[in-house]
Parts: structure tokens; sequence; C-alpha cells
């Protein structure tokens, strides 16, 4: 008896196979494109940048490498995938064109920039009102999370620099709509700085929060009902001043960086004045109590905001700081939300951390490195890239359902996406069949079902 010589099966390979689609799930993408009229805002917006005797269309170009981005490219060049599938992507530009698109917006700075931001605005009104109880604002509130993210450079790029973290590249400030334990997230900007900018520079926090304000729909945009939450590096009087201005009136929970002055307040709360800290169930949170600071301390910020401090028992291995008391880690934060406990409060803002998987699932799709050489080129690159994250949390939104909504975009390029399937053309139709032994061909298919029943837009 001969001993196999591999676990695996031997196959013989062709190169000549015809009618196969490879990539196939993503019409999912394609149909949620449709289906929100993605591509007629783009194609709208950036009309005034199509040349008179162009045979692609400058919207029709973005898209295809926002799609690229979105099943895992991370430079220009990949959008050769669907130029490879014309039956399933239609005509895709050459590198070149694609290239010459990129330049001739950079060189329009913001004119380009914010035609791109419009057209998505208006886009997400419309995705928010299909998605219905799944929106981010299904309950009356919109939670927008900011958040500084390092992107290193491995080559000369302008304005990378020197990082705080002793590495080299750039350090944009991101804000993303959060959508609750049901869902994942939605980018609403990415405002690009040079490596060494500065993690609590307010003018860069309020850029950025008008910019992620602009996205939501216009009842959002001021009032109570949109809370604006950041970590420590938000935590200035210029930028919570900004936040409470009159007129304005945003909720905001921000975290604060424990002063001296903090520190001997917290010394001085009497034991019955802390709560304990809650989890999201409910219960409890084992080692872990919160308080409400009061007096002096808040005389020079605006009027109504609470100082909330929470001391915790330390996880074994973590290293105490001198701001830090009786062997607990104590961490503070403000918020001008009322007539709430702060157990509740404390929750919401340990929340916030739902960011970091936002930005983990931006490093997977195009945000690991910048790869245009100069800072107009990078910023159209994060347009493109927000793009390709708002596909990639509408699309589960609309036409997902349970566990398979949380999926990021790493779980859904390697189940759905990456299935292959057979083009069948008979009469006039296109058929793509997908492999039936596929164990998330139901998924994909289900998801299909629900996007062709939404109403097409305009």
């Amino acid at each position: 008896m001969r001993e196999p010589i591999s676990s695996y099966p031997r196959v013989r390979v062709q190169g000549d196979g015809q009618q196969v689609v490879s990539q196939a799930g993503a019409v999912l993408l394609l149909e949620t494109v449709r289906k929100t009229g993605l591509d007629q805002a783009i194609s709208a917006a950036l009309a005034p940048w199509r040349k008179p005797r162009a045979v692609h269309d400058p919207g029709k170009v973005l898209l295809d490498v926002v799609l690229a981005v979105a099943l895992g490219g991370d430079c220009l060049a990949d959008v050769a995938m669907l130029r490879a599938e014309p039956a399933v992507f239609g005509p895709v530009a050459s590198d070149p064109t694609v290239s010459r698109l990129i330049d001739t917006l950079a060189a329009s700075g913001e004119k380009a920039l914010r035609a791109i931001r419009s057209a998505r605005s208006e886009v997400r009104q419309r995705v928010w009102s299909l998605a219905g109880e799944n929106a981010p604002d299904a309950d009356g509130q919109v939670t927008v999370d900011l958040d500084g993210v390092l992107v290193i450079a491995h080559s000369d790029k302008e304005d990378a620099a020197a990082t705080w973290k002793k590495t080299y590249g750039h350090h944009p400030l991101t804000a993303f709509v959060d959508h609750g334990p049901g869902g994942t997230g939605e980018p609403v900007t990415a405002l690009l700085r040079p490596g060494n900018a500065g993690s609590n520079t307010a003018a860069d926090h309020i850029t950025t929060a008008q910019l992620a304000l602009a996205q939501l729909p216009k009842r959002y945009r001021r009032g109570r009902q949109t809370l604006i939450r950041t970590d420590s590096a938000g935590g200035t009087h210029d930028f919570v001043s900004w936040l409470a201005k009159r007129g304005r009136w945003l909720s905001y929970s921000v975290g604060m960086t424990v002063t001296e002055a903090i520190h001997e307040h917290v010394l001085k709360v009497p034991a019955s004045a802390w709560t304990p800290a809650v989890e999201s169930d409910g219960e409890g949170r084992d080692g872990a109590w919160v308080a409400e600071l009061t007096g002096k301390l808040l005389d020079a910020w605006p009027k109504g905001m609470r100082l909330i401090v929470r001391k915790e028992r330390p996880y074994p291995g973590t290293q105490l700081r001198i701001t830090d008391a009786d062997g607990m880690r104590i961490t503070c934060f403000a918020a001008n939300t009322t007539g709430r406990p702060v157990a509740e409060l404390e929750l919401r803002h340990r929340l916030r951390a739902r960011a970091e998987d936002r930005i983990r699932a931006a490093r997977a799709t195009g945000l690991r490195n910048l790869p245009l050489h100069t800072t107009a080129q990078n910023k159209v690159w994060l347009e493109i890239v927000q793009i390709a994250l708002d596909l990639l949390a509408w699309m589960p939104m609309l036409a997902l359902t349970g566990k398979v909504r949380l999926w990021e975009p790493r779980r859904l390029r390697l189940r759905l996406f990456t299935a292959a399937g057979q083009l069948v053309t008979t009469g006039r139709q296109r058929i793509l069949r997908l492999p039936r032994h596929w164990p998330f061909t139901s998924h994909i298919t289900a998801a299909l079902k629900q996007l062709t029943l939404l109403p097409n837009p305009g």
C-alpha cells in the first residue's frame, strides 16, 4: 500500500476556464450601490470633472476604486481585479486613467472633497431611511465617536513625520457613527494630519466634529439628540466650550486628563459617595466604582458640565500612575447629560471603546498605509476608504440579520465576497450561479433578496 505524500488531494489545474467569476459575492456591494443610489450621487457630484470626450464617467472610476478597496485592495492598481470581470463590474478604466482622475481631483483641493462629501451625506440620509429600525438613529439618538489613528509610512511622503509613538507617518483624526450593540459603525470624517500633529489639538477636534455633523441628516447637526464622544485627547477647554456653545447644544461625553486638582478632589470623596459601576447587561462591574465631582473644580468649564470619576482595581501587571489612588486606577470624563445616574453615564462613555473596532476595520480596508505621495492625493484616498467602509456598513445594515450583521470587513470578504460563481447567459438574462456547497451561499442569496425588495432610488 502506497503512503500518501500529502494530506490534500491533487488536482490538475488548467488556465482556460470560461464563464467563471471570482469575487462573485461582491454582487452584494453592487446591489447596495444600486439601491442606495450611491453611483448616481457620486456621478452627479463629479460631473464637473468629466472631460467632453471622456469614455469613462469619473463617478464610475472612483466607485471602481472604492469597490476594489472594499474587497481588500490597498492601492489604485488593485482595481485590476474588477477589470478582469467586465460581465459583473462593467467596463473598468485603465490604471493611467484612474491615476489621472485622482490627480485631477487632488488638484481641485477642497472643491472636489466637498463634492464627494456632499454626495455621501445625501446617500447616508437615504440609507438610514431605508434601514428603518436598524438605522443608527432608530431611537432618536446619534452617537459620533472621535479618535485618532496612526498610519505608518514606509517611504518619504508629503507631511509624513515622526509620531508620538516614535514611528513615522501620518496622524489622521477620524469620526465614526456608532451603530450600537446590534451593528458595527460607519465613518463620517477622516481629517488627514501630519504625523507630529498633537493629540489634544482643539482646532482639529472642532474641524473633525464640524465635518462629522455635516454628514448627518440636518435634524442631528445640533441638539441634545447628538452625542459626541472622545477620549482624553478631546478634553480641552476650547473643544468642550465649542460643543456646549449656545445654539449648538450638543451632548458630549469627553475623557479628561486626571490633573493634580482632580486627584486631590478624588482623595476627598467619601466612601458613601462611590456607586458600583455596571456592565451592559445591568449587572455590577466587579472592582469598579464611580462618583461625581463638584465644587470649584468646575468653575472654569461650561455651565452644566458634570465631571465623573471612576476608580477600578487594576488588572494584573498594570503599572499604576502617580495620579492613581489607594492602589486603584483613576480615570474621569466630562458629560452634560442630566437626569441620568453616574453609573449609566460611565457605561455609556466606556462603550466608546467600540471606536477601536472601527479603526481596526479601517486599517483592514485601505488605511493600513497611504499609498500616494502628496497630501492632496491622500486626502482623496481617505475619501475612497470612507466610502468603502460606508458600503461595508450599509450592506449588513440593509440586508443581513442576526450575528452576521456584526461581521467585520475581513470576515465579510472571507465568507461572502470571495465566493466564486458561474455566469450563465440564457435568453436576455445573465444569471450568476453560486456554489451550493459553499456554507455561506444562503446568507448571500438571502441578503440579495432583501436588497431586491428595497425601492429603487429616485
